[in-house]
């Protein structure tokens, strides 16, 4: 029986295990989410390559008998200092990692999931504050058309009408799908106030969100910075894409909230 496996990997969580291990998470390119202890005080070469948010070759050890799985080597491709440099940076490359974690790696594509949640990890390796808060907005989207959850924006889930351009549309939280005003059989003064979105039980989705959502759709994060987006419009479009990916895992991540 095989007891040494190797893969492409990136580390997702790193928590301590004991008084001078670590207990790793990676996402892998052939097996999704595994976890693997790594030996060794702060001094270890081995505990340094195998820190957050770093990608590379990954050497695993499995031992059938004793049930556990040990790091025994980690060769670093991409090491992403740039994210400890930064808060915004840090707290971004968080809710990319726990989103991903929430959603147990996306449950199976491994592969395509390495991709996306490492190209979101190398734009804010090197971003600025307003950069990364469209960054994860941006990652969120395309995760969610990766678990398959993403709802149409160009039409009214219930009646199919289009969308004029110019038009809103609403998110329903109940649901989970977007409807034509008519559809939503909103009352008149319905709120759109920022502050009353979550309580009224559903979400405006304006022109300007959904062009923005649109353009950087498929985009690496690095080239969806050519598309602005006004800090009005980034509140609207957070609140969209955190609701339907919460509903998708069945739970809202507190690191969302940076």
């Amino acid at each position: 029986m095989a007891r040494n496996f190797t893969y492409t990997a990136l580390v997702l969580r790193a928590r301590p295990s004991g008084e001078s291990n670590r207990e790793v998470t990676f996402l892998t390119a052939e097996e999704g989410l595994i976890r693997a202890t790594v030996f060794g005080g702060p001094k270890s070469r081995l505990r340094a390559h195998a820190a957050l948010y770093h990608e590379g070759r990954l050497w695993i050890y499995r031992d059938p008998v004793k049930g556990y799985m040990k790091v025994t080597d980690f060769d670093v491709h991409a090491w992403r200092p740039g994210i400890r440099e930064l808060y915004e940076r840090a707290m971004a490359a968080q809710a990319v990692a726990e989103t991903v974690l929430a959603a147990q790696g996306g449950g199976g594509g491994w592969e395509a999931a390495l991709s996306l949640t490492a190209n979101a990890l190398d734009a804010l390796d090197k971003a600025d504050e307003a950069a990364c808060r469209r960054a994860v907005i941006q990652f969120l989207w395309n995760w969610a058309e990766f678990l398959g959850q993403r709802p149409e924006l160009d039409k009214c889930a219930s009646c199919a009408c289009e969308a004029p351009g110019d038009g809103l549309l609403w998110y329903s939280l109940r649901d989970g799908t977007v409807l034509c005003p008519s559809c939503a059989a909103l009352p008149a003064g319905y709120p759109v106030q920022e502050g009353a979105w979550e309580t009224a039980g559903y979400l405006p989705a304006g022109p300007g969100v959904r062009r923005w959502l649109a353009a950087v759709q498929g985009q690496t994060p690095v080239l969806a910075g050519r598309f602005t987006l006004d800090k009005a419009a980034e509140r609207e479009a957070k609140a969209l894409v955190t609701a339907v990916l919460a509903g998708a895992l069945g739970k809202r991540l507190s690191t969302w909230e940076f």
